[in-house]
């Protein structure tokens, strides 16, 4: 009995000496599940060192500093786009009005008929586009259209390559149909980033949070600015646009005294471009490789500017604002156009879009030819283009006094430099008795001229596409309507300018001159009914409609 009560005490004992052994385990496992849970508390808990609202300031300056970059990525690709296009184009028409040019290289295609049917697609197509420009906006997105529109720029570029008729006129015709909504594109795009860049300077303000309509006037002096910029830098293409015509055909270009031999007379009594220009103005025919070559690299930079609009400029708008855009029907953005004619704004500022159209065209095809090229030659040509777009580029940033001064200033100004400009070229025709004659006597009234008209240009340009760009500031939802309508306009100008060009040249003068009086008084009515704050009459935009799935609705 003893022996057998001492092995129940011994089982006691181990089944006592067993569970400290396990109790240990357990109460690590508790022990690290406690600690694992502590560290996530810690990880996913509030940082003492986070600061939301820093974070927050971070994130914005980010926004903001995106937005710049947009505006210069847009301007930047722009002036790329427009040098290319503008120099090849300067370049071909050169080349294909020497005769021997032509009897040579191309004896049988007959590039004079081409030539003016390319330029028949380049001027004519544009009136079309107040069709179709909205539809494209809305279906593309700014961005995309600016794309879109660059590309087919390059197109025109590669076409040079084979100069036929089925590829320059098809692709003068595309740069017809593409320049309504590639500007459209870019003065909504710019006042859009403005916009943007307010939203995000200004992101604690309840308005902005909700996403709802702008105060008046918000907005003003950043579309100032980033207007003034693009401006800035854009009107730089006239100036690179002169490249190849400088660095490449310059050299084969006979002097003065061949090309002038038979002009008699220059200036205001000139009728058509250059009376008595000689058909023969190259000493030697330049090489097939090095034209080639010269194409090559504007090709280079023509794709250059497309891949800017591509990969550096953001979005204009967010994708629900972009849904919503387009979710108001087609029907209604192919109307709405022609409904925002309504706005007695855009009314009288029709005659501003116009001459804003005819004094661009003038400058560089009436005043450069007809008073430069038939003084100086056509070796000339390159500088006074260089000038004027060095002046448009420098005197655009004076459209920033906007910012301090009441806006009508600069619109104003500049039309009273082109006054001035227009009554002193009508008073100025040169007869030539005995040629050649010393052109370099004229060389600097020129080019004080050229320095003023672009002076004028720099403010008109500048000053309208801000004032529209004031006017609808807090209706992101009209701005590509109302930028259609302005460069439509522009589009009907150019039209005009292609028909008059065999016009006598004071009956051009009187034309723009008549132009810019009409184009001042409506906008002095215009201020004046705004400053009696008279309502616009602004048709009303649909709500989007948007599409709801079926089995959405059955869930429902």
């Amino acid at each position: 009995m003893e022996a057998s009560d001492g092995e129940e005490h011994i089982r006691d004992a181990d089944r006592v000496v067993a569970p400290p052994n396990g109790g240990m385990n357990e109460l690590l496992n508790v022990g690290q599940e406690d600690n694992i849970q502590g560290q996530m508390e810690e990880f996913l808990g509030p940082q003492a060192e986070y600061n939301e609202e820093e974070e927050e300031r971070k994130y914005y300056r980010r926004k903001r500093l995106g937005v710049i970059k947009n505006v210069l990525a847009a301007s930047v690709g722009a002036m790329i786009v427009y040098s290319v296009y503008m120099g090849l184009l300067q370049m071909q028409l050169i080349l294909h009005y020497d005769m021997t040019y032509r009897e040579v290289k191309y004896s049988n295609l007959g590039l004079e008929d081409i030539d003016r049917k390319m330029l028949m697609g380049i001027n004519v197509t544009p009136i079309i586009g107040l069709l179709y420009t909205p539809v494209l906006i809305r279906f593309l997105g700014t961005k995309w259209m600016m794309f879109l529109a660059s590309g087919i720029y390059a197109l025109f570029v590669s076409t040079n390559y084979w100069e036929r008729y089925y590829t320059l006129v098809p692709s003068a015709v595309a740069i017809g149909v593409a320049i309504v909504p590639f500007w459209a594109s870019l003065g909504n795009y710019i006042t859009r980033m403005a916009q943007q860049y307010y939203e995000y300077v200004n992101y604690k303000e309840e308005h902005v949070q909700e996403q709802k309509k702008l105060p008046k006037g918000a907005c003003h002096s950043y579309i100032i600015i980033f207007h003034s910029v693009f401006h800035i830098i854009f009107h730089l293409s006239f100036v690179f646009a002169e490249f190849p015509m400088r660095l490449v055909l310059n050299d084969y270009l006979h002097e003065s005294n061949h090309i002038l031999c038979n002009v008699k007379t220059c200036g205001a009594a000139v009728s058509g471009v250059i009376p008595g220009f000689n058909t023969t103005v190259l000493t030697r025919l330049p090489r097939s490789m090095l034209l080639i070559q010269v194409e090559s690299v504007l090709m280079g930079f023509a794709f250059l500017g497309m891949i800017i609009f591509l990969v550096l400029c953001g979005a204009a708008y967010r994708p629900t604002e972009e849904i919503d855009l387009r979710s108001i029907g087609w029907g209604n953005i192919f109307q709405l156009p022609f409904k925002h004619l309504r706005d007695y704004r855009l009314r009288l500022l029709c005659p501003f879009f116009i001459y804003s159209g005819f004094e661009v065209l003038f400058a560089v095809t009436g005043f450069s030819l007809s008073y430069g090229v038939c003084i100086l030659g056509l070796k000339s040509l390159w500088l006074l283009i260089v000038v004027y777009g060095l002046s448009c580029s420098v005197f655009s940033s004076l459209s920033l006094c906007i910012l301090r001064l009441p806006r009508w200033l600069c619109l104003m100004s500049g039309a009273a430099v082109h006054f001035v400009l227009l009554v002193a070229l009508l008073a100025w025709s040169l007869h030539i008795k005995e040629p050649p004659i010393k052109g370099t006597w004229y060389l600097g009234p020129l080019i004080v001229i050229t320095v003023l008209w672009g002076l004028g240009t720099a403010l008109n340009k500048t000053g309208v596409s801000t004032l529209i760009g004031m006017l609808y500031a807090e209706e992101k939802e009209r701005l590509d309507f109302v930028y259609t309508i302005y460069h439509w306009w522009q589009a009907i100008a150019i039209f005009i300018v292609y028909l008059w060009s065999n016009m006598p040249m004071r009956a051009k003068l009187s034309i723009l001159l008549a132009t810019l009086l009409v184009a001042c008084y409506c906008y002095w009515v215009m201020e004046h009914r705004l400053a009696r704050d008279v309502r616009p009459r602004l048709p009303r935009i649909p709500r989007p409609r948007h599409k709801v799935s079926k089995h959405r609705q059955t869930d429902r």
